[in-house]
């Protein structure tokens, strides 16, 4: 448990380009669109351009962090990018954002290759960082360009996943009243095969096949089902507190009948429980730290509130942690 260190700001940055559900309707007649929006609640996407990458995205919300809340750029000890979706192999992403940022070359810059359960993981490491006193501070950012993996021609991941890229501060906070942890993690390389783009890396494809995101939505929706409700009882009792005590809960928003089934499981209310995806879609590993943002903004998290993060997909990988919220 990581006490005085805070999650000071968080930012945001969609690309310009939105796709509605009435403009895929228009282009696909014969899909049976609003039954697909029922089922994930998201009625529109963002695109990211031909041109613009998940450095691009993360630039742009990282600007937007140090400008919006004043952030002395020389100060920053560290930068840890969350992506799936980098724009190159090699060199690291983290380090070419370095650069863009003119931040100092003293800088620790790395990347995390996880998807939903990505800004689990880079928090827990940040927070550690800190902890060891290898640094002070640490820009989080976690970016995704999930649509350029999409084949317009596949109705369940274009009408739900979207681009977007999310930066927040996590730092000292002396007598912020802020405590971050316990933090709990599971992974299970069998399911790999379920949520993947096959060519995207060293491993070449078979003939004919295209390297385009594949996802078996029923497996990975059982492995929700069957992994979410143990991490989240397992996180409470790491951490000793009962579900009740739990003021908000923030699950990665992977699809509305997702999230709903998975509160009708552990007994929670929709009251308690963050939806932020009708407008903004599935941003991947930025889905938390945005709804966060948002959550904020309106005043649904306040100070005191014990707030959980569940992250899980991808991997298939997941991660929890409760955070009890200070002003930083």
């Amino acid at each position: 448990m990581y006490r005085d260190i805070a999650i000071s700001k968080i930012s945001y940055h969609l690309p310009r380009t939105v796709e509605t559900n009435k403009v895929i309707k228009k282009q696909n007649p014969e899909w049976d669109v609003d039954k697909i929006e029922l089922k994930t609640g998201i009625k529109q996407r963002y695109i990211s351009g031909i041109d613009e990458t998940a450095v691009d995205l993360a630039t742009s919300a990282c600007f937007k962090l140090l400008n919006e809340h004043e952030v002395d750029v020389s100060a920053v000890d560290a930068i840890i990018l969350v992506t799936q979706s980098p724009d190159y192999t090699l060199p690291t992403s983290a380090c070419i954002i370095q650069n863009r940022l003119n931040l100092p070359k003293s800088v620790l810059a790395f990347d995390i290759n996880l998807g939903c359960s990505g800004f689990v993981n880079a928090l827990s490491v940040a927070a550690s960082l800190i902890t060891a006193g290898t640094v002070s501070n640490c820009l989080v950012v976690c970016a995704e360009t999930y649509t350029k993996y999409i084949d317009e021609a596949d109705r369940a991941n274009r009408m739900l996943f979207s681009d977007a890229a999310a930066a927040c501060l996590v730092e000292k906070a002396p007598g912020s009243e802020f405590c971050i942890g316990p933090f709990v993690f599971g992974s299970d390389g069998s399911g790999a095969n379920e949520l993947i783009v096959k060519g995207s890396g060293a491993r070449k494809l078979v003939e004919n096949e295209k390297n385009y995101l594949f996802m078996n939505g029923a497996n990975v929706l059982l492995f929700a089902l069957r992994v979410v409700p143990l991490l989240v009882k397992e996180t409470l009792k790491k951490t000793g507190v009962n579900i009740h005590d739990i003021d908000v809960f923030v699950f990665h928003q992977a699809s509305e009948l997702v999230i709903k089934t998975l509160i009708d499981r552990l007994s929670i209310p929709e009251s308690k429980t963050l939806f932020d995806l009708e407008d903004i879609g599935n941003t991947v590993s930025c889905t938390l730290p945005i709804a966060l943002s948002n959550a904020l903004d309106q005043n649904k998290i306040k100070r005191g509130n014990k707030v959980m993060l569940i992250g899980f997909g991808v991997g298939y990988s997941w991660g929890s942690s409760i955070i009890t919220w200070g002003d930083a």
